[in-house]
């Protein structure tokens, strides 16, 4: 598994990395294909980020941004984690669950 390091100043940043991210790795025009968000919750409390791609021919790939460690989990077609992405900055959970309220 890859693991590398990236610097996102904000949701909308990480969403558009990770949309980018899925897209490259089964070589799907970004275009062409929208991912998904959902917001994992324990104790009401966002604690992930859940992002997913459907693409062509039943293709499902997935990633998930852990709040805690501040990490993107990249899974593959399969269900196999094939990268890890370390964000450098970190995201204000409180920005997220504003927006998630609204």
């Amino acid at each position: 598994m890859q693991e590398i390091d990236r610097a996102v100043e904000s949701f909308d940043e990480l969403h558009s990395f990770v949309h980018q991210t899925l897209c490259e790795s089964e070589n799907l025009l970004a275009e062409q294909f929208q991912t998904h968000c959902n917001s994992l919750r324990s104790k009401e409390r966002v604690c992930a980020i859940e992002y997913n791609l459907r693409g062509p021919r039943s293709l499902r790939l997935a990633a998930i941004w852990a709040a805690d460690q501040n990490t993107v989990y990249f899974y593959n077609a399969r269900g196999e984690r094939h990268l890890k992405v370390k964000i450098t900055t970190r995201l204000s959970l409180e920005e997220l669950e504003a927006s998630t309220a609204a």
